[in-house]
């Protein structure tokens, strides 16, 4: 008997595309609804691009005490810990760097070209920000704004993927702008997922990976991109000095035990550069860095490229 194919559902979500796998295609409909309301409220929590989202009101408020709700603290809390685990180089704390940058409003409606050289700094730091967690209050310095863009559509995934598979019974694969995060029970043989650089639109060539649990995340510098002053400009930003990283890795692929644990390495990734394998290595997490001049490093048992039908890919 054949295997039943999973139901699947395509949406757009956070400027980007979303995609919904679960295993069960009868409860595809509950799930998508659910699932959209879901991210509506973390929309409504985390967007620094909507006027009336929380973290937007924050930022405007920087030098005063502002108390946050249940989503947006916990988002916050998610922020903080990937600061710590990379050592600073993941930094919720770049808000104005990439505003600098150009980077000021949604990348769908970003113009192709921005007029003006960048003006940025280094970030600040989440130290420079008063955070209490058991309070949820959060002060911001004058000038300080903050930009979860590194950590909170992976902690969606992941938020998104355990209720979804808890509220079903099935599986649940959940892909975000190319961060995913699959929970309850998998298919046979995984979730396939294609690695490229736009996961909007993988090649035929793109190389297929099978995905049983946790997270999945590529991060790279290849779409989310744009022109200013005559030259070209990306959203991932180096806290150190507030500017793009030296060009090195072209996209990173990771998996981790979450998706926020996979795009947080993945970011990190990117800002590193060349040292980046070595990061991989010692964290123990497979990966694949496709480096600007096109070869490819794979770490920690990552398979070799392999394209292969895409049965329920995502």
């Amino acid at each position: 008997m054949l295997a039943q194919e999973p139901g699947q559902a395509v949406f757009p979500v956070f400027g980007t595309s979303g995609h919904l796998l679960v295993s069960d295609p009868g409860l595809l409909p509950d799930a998508l609804v659910r699932l959209q309301s879901e991210l509506a409220a973390i929309d409504a929590a985390c967007s620094r691009f909507r006027p009336d989202a929380e973290l937007a009101r924050a930022n405007a408020m920087a030098g005063r005490t502002v108390v946050v709700g249940p989503l947006l603290a916990e988002a916050l809390d998610v922020a903080w810990r990937a600061a710590e685990e990379t050592g600073g180089i993941v930094d919720p704390t770049v808000g104005a760097a990439v505003r600098g940058l150009g980077y000021d409003r949604t990348f769908a409606s970003l113009r192709p070209e921005q007029v003006g050289a960048p003006a940025t700094a280094p970030a600040p730091g989440p130290a420079s920000v008063e955070w209490e967690p058991a309070r949820r209050r959060l002060r911001l310095p004058a000038g300080v704004a903050l930009d979860l863009g590194a950590t909170a559509k992976a902690w969606a995934a992941d938020r998104c993927a355990a209720l979804l598979a808890q509220s079903t019974g099935c599986g649940v694969l959940v892909n975000l702008g190319g961060d995913l995060a699959a929970a309850g029970p998998a298919p046979e043989g995984g979730w396939r997922v294609a690695v490229a650089d736009d996961h909007r639109a993988p090649r035929p060539d793109s190389p297929i990976v099978a995905v049983e649990s946790g997270g999945l995340a590529t991060s790279g510098t290849a779409v989310r991109a744009w022109t200013r002053d005559g030259r070209r400009t990306h959203h991932i930003v180096d806290p150190r000095t507030g500017r793009n990283p030296q060009p090195c890795w072209r996209t990173v692929t990771v998996a981790a035990r979450s998706c926020v644990a996979a795009n947080t390495a993945a970011t990190a990734a990117l800002i590193l550069g060349r040292v980046a394998p070595e990061r991989l290595r010692e964290a123990m997490l497979p990966a694949r860095l496709a480096h600007e001049n096109g070869d490819v490093v794979r770490v920690c048992g990552w398979p070799a490229d392999a394209p292969a039908p895409r049965r329920g890919a995502a």
